[in-house]
């Protein structure tokens, strides 16, 4: 018998896209951008903030966990009615260190407990250190990425995991 998807499944990662700052200029004055998010076969999409280079999503993505190893890759791109969107840059980083924190189940924290810290190089796109902290009873981890293959801009989102009643558990 072929194992499920379900058997593998470790939980889930809401990504809080939270706001993009001084992205790239696509159109006339300003662009129109949104986040697409994908790891391994799942891609997931923000909405549109028209006529807005420091854009406020404060939107919540939800990808299934099967392989921490895996990367997520975030790519901004710039909206446009007739013709193809722009590339605004994109960014990858490793959920790796998140996963394992989470991986400790850990409990009873005092609030703002630092878990571990992980910092900037040339393996990731952090534009300062991340760290995974514990606050209001579970591990949360804030990033700013600076995006590559653009003139300018980072994105910055927040990590929370889910357990799902039946997963194994990272």
């Amino acid at each position: 018998m072929k194992p499920s998807r379900m058997d593998n499944l470790l939980g889930l990662l809401r990504i809080r896209v939270k706001r993009g700052v001084n992205l790239a200029v696509r159109d006339l004055n300003s662009s129109d951008p949104y986040v697409i998010v994908k790891m391994g076969k799942q891609k997931l999409k923000t909405r549109v903030i028209y006529n807005d280079v420091n854009p406020e999503w404060n939107e919540d993505l939800t990808l299934s966990v099967t392989d921490p190893g895996l990367n997520v890759l975030l790519t901004v791109y710039d909206h446009d009615t007739f013709t193809k969107d722009d590339k605004m840059g994109d960014a990858e980083f490793a959920i790796k260190p998140y996963v394992t924190a989470v991986s400790m189940h850990l409990q009873d924290l005092p609030c703002g407990t630092i878990v571990t810290t992980v910092q900037p190089s040339r393996h990731n796109c952090l534009a300062e250190e991340s760290r995974v902290i514990w606050c209001d009873g579970k591990l949360v981890q804030d990033l700013i990425l600076r995006l590559k293959h653009v003139e300018c801009g980072e994105v910055e989102v927040q990590l929370q995991w889910i357990d799902l009643p039946g997963s194994k558990g990272p």
